[in-house]
C-alpha cells in the first residue's frame, strides 16, 4: 500500500485548505484511515480517524474545525481544515491501518498558518 499526501501550504489565520491522501496499491481490508500531524521536536499527534463504517473521532483542538472523509471510488481520504490556526501548523501525514496488522503512512505534507 502507498500513500502520496498533498494539498499542504501557507494560508492566514482563519482560512481553509483540504489536504488529500491518495492510496495505492492493495487497499483491501482497510480498516482505519487517519491523519497526524507532527511539529519540531515532537511526536506524531493524531488528528482525526475515520471508520470503515463513516465514523469519525477528532483530537479535541480541531473539532468543529476539520472534517475527514474518504472517497472510495478515488481511494482517496481528505482533511477539509477550516478557521485554521497558528497552532496548526505542523507536517500532516496520513496513515492507514489493515486486517490483520498493516500499518502504512504517506510522506508528510507541510501546512503553516500565519497569524
Amino acid at each position: 500500500v502507498q500513500l502520496q499526501a498533498s494539498g499542504g501550504g501557507l494560508v492566514q489565520a482563519g482560512g481553509s485548505l483540504r489536504l488529500s491522501c491518495a492510496v495505492s496499491g492493495n487497499t483491501a481490508s482497510i480498516s482505519l484511515m487517519l491523519w497526524y500531524r507532527q511539529t519540531p521536536g515532537n511526536q506524531r499527534d493524531e488528528v482525526a480517524r475515520l471508520y470503515t463504517d463513516g465514523s469519525a473521532e477528532y483530537k479535541d483542538s480541531v473539532k468543529g474545525r476539520f472534517t475527514i472523509s474518504s472517497e472510495k471510488t478515488k481511494n482517496t481520504i481528505y482533511l477539509q481544515m477550516n478557521s485554521l490556526k497558528p497552532e496548526d501548523t505542523a507536517v500532516y501525514y496520513c496513515h492507514v491501518r489493515q486486517v490483520p496488522r498493516g500499518s502504512y503512512w504517506g510522506q508528510g505534507t507541510q501546512v503553516t498558518v500565519s497569524s
